[in-house]
């Protein structure tokens, strides 16, 4: 059954680069291990503000991030010593675990190209055993990823399993994400299998059970695998879920089952422990507060 539909808060990070923030959020902070999704774009943006967008070296612990374009174009950097152009259909898999930097650089004109920047970033958060593991960093081409069509729904299987075929991208546990592109009047239900699953509209409008959802709408549904959606116009939709594994602590970047361990990690920024991309060291985001 459907639990809860958030509504994106919108943010804007600087010079235009808008973000439609969605999870966490007070009354749900995640869909099975996704504890984080921030929409960016679709923007344009003038060559003047090229660095001034620009995401500078920042820290995080206990998660990966997934990186996933819509459209536009990203130079990432690690403290891993990555070099590594992300571009539409591409996944960036990057594992923090004990500790990773990393900042995200944009270009014109490709950073903007097809429409502007668009940008989905989802953290998933690791299990207890894998939250010390080693750092890491993995990038996917578009065509190693499984691509299914039916019923008037074309899908690209970022990573986990769902409607029978699994992604070769490496997660930790059960879960599944999907980039879907939706006909207008095509319906299909939720892969299901998973505790929890949710739909992200990106674009277009949608109904579930009479109601109407539209862009910026997260809706989040249990063990269900009769959830039925239907595109009302062409839609771009985001599906997600899997297993929980338990409360997590959150700040800025860090995160972890543990409290002691967030502490430890403000304490390793702000005290310039943390190693830093081999070829971006100059710049980089305080820590909050």
């Amino acid at each position: 059954m459907l639990e809860i539909v958030i509504s994106a808060r919108a943010a804007d990070l600087g010079h235009g680069l808008k973000v439609r923030r969605v999870l966490p959020y007070a009354q749900r902070r995640s869909v099975g291990p996704f504890v984080f999704l921030d929409h960016a774009g679709p923007v344009p943006l003038p060559p003047q503000y090229d660095r001034a967008s620009d995401v500078r070296t920042h820290p995080q612990i206990g998660l990966s991030t997934v990186s996933y374009l819509l459209s536009g174009q990203i130079t990432h950097r690690d403290s891993l010593g990555t070099l590594q152009v992300i571009r539409p259909g591409e996944v960036n898999w990057m594992t923090a675990g004990r500790g990773i930097t990393h900042s995200e650089r944009f270009t014109h004109p490709d950073s903007y190209a097809g429409g502007g920047l668009e940008l989905m970033q989802l953290w998933v958060a690791l299990p207890e055993a894998f939250e010390e593991c080693e750092p890491a960093f993995t990038h996917y081409a578009a065509s190693a990823l499984p691509v299914l069509e039916a019923d008037g729904v074309w899908m690209r299987l970022v990573a986990g399993s769902a409607y029978g075929e699994t992604s070769p991208v490496r997660t930790h546990s059960p879960l599944f994400y999907l980039h879907t592109e939706w006909q207008a009047g095509a319906g299909k239900a939720l892969p299901g299998g998973y505790s929890e699953q949710a739909v992200y509209v990106a674009k277009g409008d949608i109904e579930h059970a009479g109601a109407v959802y539209q862009p910026g709408q997260l809706l989040v549904f249990g063990a269900d695998a009769d959830a039925f959606i239907t595109a009302r116009t062409h839609a771009t939709l985001m599906l997600f879920g899997g297993e929980p594994l338990g409360k997590r602590h959150i700040f800025w970047n860090f995160v972890s089952s543990r409290k002691e361990s967030i502490e430890q990690a403000k304490a390793d920024w702000a005290a310039g422990r943390f190693a830093m991309p081999p070829d971006d060291q100059d710049e980089w985001i305080p820590l909050p507060g």
